[in-house]
């Protein structure tokens, strides 16, 4: 028999769902080692890798497309110069702030020493490199401070938290990636009201004092394919970001509807984004410092991915989850991301419900102001991959009428096993 609760939420109707395609600009760079060789090739870029060098080449925890290929080809390249190249974990606290956690998310993405062809070093002990002009420490990851030189790879995108000249990109890789959890925790002590600052002060600090060769930004289109690739010197680092960052914040994808009540993410996970789901999509924003122009009145996520490896970042942003989810957190490793980020909002737990049914069925019945029989719901499978959706039967008619859609099945019921699970 099931508890009060469930008796409470009740048999609410789940809307019949149809699969939709939502339609961007979908160019993309389809040989991106081609592309990373006419890149490195520039004779300012290539100068820089001389035979006998020790270079450390990041290698972040982000999702990103092409990932693993992307380091391959610049690992090959530095060889085929007679340089040692290895991979260091540049990805602050993530993995659970262990040198070994760190390299395990590598391994989720396939990034492995085996696969490169050259070591990965991983540590979490740092170097004291400098101090910023307004006082503050800046680390940098031991390995790499004691290489000959360090290559930083990352792709760039509007960021989660906070708004800024520089987001997620080569000077935060510098900054937090390199920064393992100590140098990191530095950087986060103020807060994000002021990371749009402090990002670039330390990213500077350690480009004055630091042998950095070059960066190479990645960004990419809506349906999170590679878009461009460039490889910028240590001086147009700072001066050419920015640009990329517009540009990567041109591409970003969205759902291409209004007035949605529900949103239902199949997964979240911190290889879709550092917030597990990224609130550009989501609405649900950590912090005050970033924000968007839509609200949806109620969020659910039913899963936790694998290459997550148990960080919950972003349940805490949804008002519903499943006890599948829980089930598979690792609440101290999550935490420790939390306290290093001093934001705690995305690791508290929403309310926890048994099964997908019920966990979609609270958020319908607790929408206000809306006719529950024709509930406005949207299904993505996580914030980073949503060319393909599922919207609700009552969202058709808006669906026909946009030309960036293409409606690729008719209205279904959702498909639940005995256990009030989606299939």
């Amino acid at each position: 028999m099931d508890s009060a609760l469930y008796n409470v939420i009740g048999n609410v109707k789940i809307p019949k769902m149809a699969r939709v395609r939502q339609k961007f600009d979908p160019s993309e760079i389809t040989d991106p080692a081609a592309g990373i060789r006419g890149e490195l090739s520039r004779p300012e870029i290539a100068a820089t890798l001389k035979p006998g060098m020790n270079i450390a080449i990041t290698a972040g925890s982000r999702g990103i497309h092409n990932h693993k290929l992307i380091l391959k080809t610049v690992v090959d390249i530095v060889k085929e110069h007679g340089a040692n190249p290895f991979v260091v974990p540049a990805m602050g606290s993530h993995g659970g702030a262990t040198a070994q956690g760190q390299l395990e998310v590598l391994e989720g993405f396939g990034i492995t020493p085996a696969y490169l062809g050259c070591p990965i070093k991983s540590s979490m002990e740092t170097v004291r490199i400098g101090v910023s002009p307004e006082g503050h420490d800046v680390h940098i990851d031991k390995n790499a401070w004691e290489a000959d030189g360090i290559i930083v790879i990352n792709k760039i995108k509007p960021h989660t938290a906070f708004r800024g000249s520089y987001e997620s990109g080569l000077m935060k890789m510098m900054t937090i990636g390199l920064g393992k959890q100590y140098g990191a925790s530095l950087c986060h002590q103020s807060g994000f009201k002021n990371m749009g600052r402090l990002v670039p002060m330390f990213a500077n600090v350690i480009l004055a004092n630091c042998p950095i060769l070059f960066g190479l930004g990645i960004v990419e289109n809506a349906y999170s394919r590679t878009y461009m690739l460039k490889a910028l010197t240590p001086k147009e680092i700072p001066e050419k970001e920015p640009e990329l960052l517009g540009l990567a914040r041109s591409l970003m994808p969205r759902i291409l509807f209004d007035d949605i009540a529900v949103l239902v993410i199949d997964e979240i996970g911190k290889n879709f984004s550092g917030d597990g789901q990224d609130p550009n999509v989501s609405s649900r924003f950590a912090t005050p410092y970033a924000s968007g122009d839509f609200t949806i009145q109620k969020v659910c996520v039913l899963d936790l991915s694998d290459k997550s490896h148990g960080i919950m970042i972003g349940a805490g942003c949804a008002d519903t989850c499943t006890q599948r989810l829980v089930d598979k957190s690792n609440l101290e490793a999550s935490y420790i991301n939390a306290i290093t980020s001093t934001v705690f909002d995305c690791v508290r737990l929403p309310m926890i419900l048994k099964n997908d049914y019920f966990a979609m069925a609270a958020c319908i019945k607790t929408c206000n102001e809306v006719d529950l029989e024709q509930i406005r719901m949207v299904r993505i499978p996580n914030t980073l991959e949503i060319g393909e959706i599922w919207i609700s039967e009552s969202m058709m008619e808006d669906a026909v009428k946009n030309p960036q859609i293409e409606i690729i099945s008719q209205p279904q019921e959702l498909p639940f096993n005995d256990e009030g699970n989606l299939w």
